[in-house]
């Protein structure tokens, strides 16, 4: 779904005021603003004609701060929709005012000051649940376009694809905050800014958003304060301090000349073994002398005081080397399956079904589809009917878990994996048990050309029950385990048809056969081993039966 950049209707939405004005200016004039005072109501009317009345607060010290000095209010906020102002004071002449309207919308706000023409803030959609920052892939408008109702403005590339964003009103694009490539940014960050006239361009040529209008980053932890200290513990002692030393080896000064050392033999072999000198070690045996234990405290902490020798380079070895940055779609599959291999507690079935009955019908169907026009149906758009079927035969692999309840879907919308240049995809065929084989067929193949091209949309990969992942028929695999993509329960990895001999019927003793291996990766906290089992076995016998597909 193409992201809508503003409505019309937010124009009409409650709008916040917010007043600044200082004690020294305010009987100055301020482009044509004049308040009034009529009854109970207080009243603003600016150069620009509009008229806005506002009930007055009967009681302005219950609500506003006491001030000292300069009295200076920063800020205070009206209310349309209540009808309230906070004010302080009696004002007779018209106050320097600096007026801000903010109209909220999903992908922007509409902004207008007094200092700056009217402009609309665009801010990074949100394009799929899991999206919380964007890439823009490229700008297809520039600044000084005009801009009119669903013209793409530019490409965002979200966690799943690249999506183009659409003008929903006309004006120009007056100033491009984050350029081509720009990466990184946090859903509702400002990315651009439009405006109505075209004289109001070359104003915002400067133009910076503030912060408080750019996205909120995540509040930082808070630091613990060091705790005071109790009472008891800041209570001094008046008894003297006991120093404990511990019993360590420390070396000493030099002992003058003609002092005997007195060590025992093993401290003495030791020492000469390492090159120290007696001398230097303070012993802690029998009247100072020194024992094995001197000297093993001695080596041990000169070992700690002399840094570690830097590791020396591998001579000989160079490595030729390319830093890929991340793309958004790796990021997130990334980080998606390294989750669901940590939180999913996977275990895996795999079964060999004879595929010479589905092969045959399958040239068959193709012929048919070639007369009247059709596109060839693959083994993985017939591998994708059974496994559709099968869901609904045991209905308890077409679910996923919470962690207050299974939640079973009556839905089957199965995900089909497509590798691209950019990264892998997972575009869903919804309903697949209730569509024929030639309809699913055209489906994946428009998903998977819309996959390679990245352009896929938010309700193209969104909302599947259940995965098959094909690696036989483009690559030849044998046989492999998928990870499961969550929130779901199960995905099918499919290999490759191989010919073996099997033993034969009737006069020949063994014939030929072909056989396709697929493993089933299952969630063990949704699907225990005799159900994963009870759905390969109903799958099994969809391929190698499979006209009963078409009933």
């Amino acid at each position: 779904m193409l992201s809508k950049i503003a409505s019309k209707s937010v124009r009409r939405g409650p709008a916040g005021l917010i007043r600044r004005f200082s004690h020294d200016a305010s009987k100055s004039h301020h482009a044509g603003c004049q308040h009034h005072k009529e009854g109970s109501l207080t009243r603003w009317n600016s150069s620009r004609g509009n008229t806005r009345q506002f009930q007055r607060v009967t009681n302005p010290e219950a609500v506003m701060a006491p001030t000292t000095g300069v009295r200076s209010i920063t800020s205070m906020t009206l209310k349309t929709g209540s009808n309230e102002v906070f004010n302080k004071g009696n004002f007779s002449s018209c106050l320097r005012l600096h007026l801000q309207r903010t109209f909220s919308s999903s992908t922007g706000k509409y902004l207008i000051f007094l200092d700056l023409p009217p402009h609309q803030e665009i801010g990074m959609p949100s394009l799929s649940p899991t999206m919380t920052e964007g890439n823009i892939a490229r700008w297809v408008k520039k600044e000084g376009d005009q801009v009119s109702p669903g013209d793409v403005i530019c490409e965002v590339e979200t966690d799943k694809a690249t999506v183009e964003m659409e003008s929903m009103e006309e004006g120009y694009l007056a100033k491009i905050v984050k350029g081509d490539g720009s990466q990184g940014i946090q859903v509702g960050e400002v990315i651009a800014i439009t405006v109505e006239e075209e004289e109001d361009i070359k104003k915002f040529k400067d133009y910076t958003p503030s912060k408080s209008e750019t996205a909120a980053p995540p509040p930082a932890p808070e630091t613990e304060k060091p705790s005071e200290p109790k009472a008891s513990e800041t209570q001094v002692s008046h008894e003297p301090a006991v120093h404990t030393e511990p019993n360590v080896s420390k070396p000493s000064q030099k002992s003058p000349a003609g002092d005997r050392i007195f060590a025992s033999p093993l401290a003495k072999k030791l020492a000469e073994e390492h090159n120290v000198s007696l001398s230097s070690i303070k012993g802690t045996g029998p009247d100072g002398r020194i024992v094995k234990a001197d000297i093993e405290d001695y080596l041990a902490s000169r070992s700690k005081e002399s840094p570690a020798p830097a590791p020396k380079a591998a001579e000989g070895v160079g490595l030729d080397f390319t830093d890929i940055p991340h793309s958004q779609i790796r990021k997130i599959t990334a980080s998606r399956l390294l989750t669901s291999k940590q939180t999913i507690p996977h275990y895996y079935l795999t079964v060999d079904t004879c595929v010479d009955k589905l092969m045959e019908l399958r040239s068959h169907l193709n012929t048919l589809q070639e007369a009247s026009g059709g596109k060839r149906l693959s083994v993985n758009d017939l591998v994708v009917k059974a496994a559709a079927l099968a869901l609904k035969k045991v209905p308890a692999c077409n679910s996923s878990w919470t962690n207050e309840y299974i939640r079973q879907y009556h839905n089957v919308n199965i995900n089909v994996a497509v590798q691209t240049e950019n990264g892998l995809y997972v575009p869903v065929v919804r309903d697949a048990d209730k569509k024929g084989l030639s309809k699913i067929s055209e489906e994946v193949k428009n998903l998977a050309e819309k996959a390679r091209a990245n352009s896929l949309k938010p309700e193209d990969y969104e909302g599947g029950t259940f995965t098959v992942s094909n690696l036989g028929g483009p690559f030849g695999i044998k046989q492999f385990c998928a990870i499961i993509n969550p929130p779901q329960a199960g995905i099918l990895a499919v290999g490759s048809a191989e010919r073996r001999v099997v033993p034969g019927d009737g006069a020949d003793p063994y014939k030929f056969a072909s056989f396709m291996s697929v493993t089933l990766s299952c969630d063990h906290r949704v699907i225990d081993g005799a159900i994963g089992a009870e759905w390969l076995k109903a799958f099994k016998g969809y391929i190698e039966n499979p006209e009963s597909m078409m009933l």
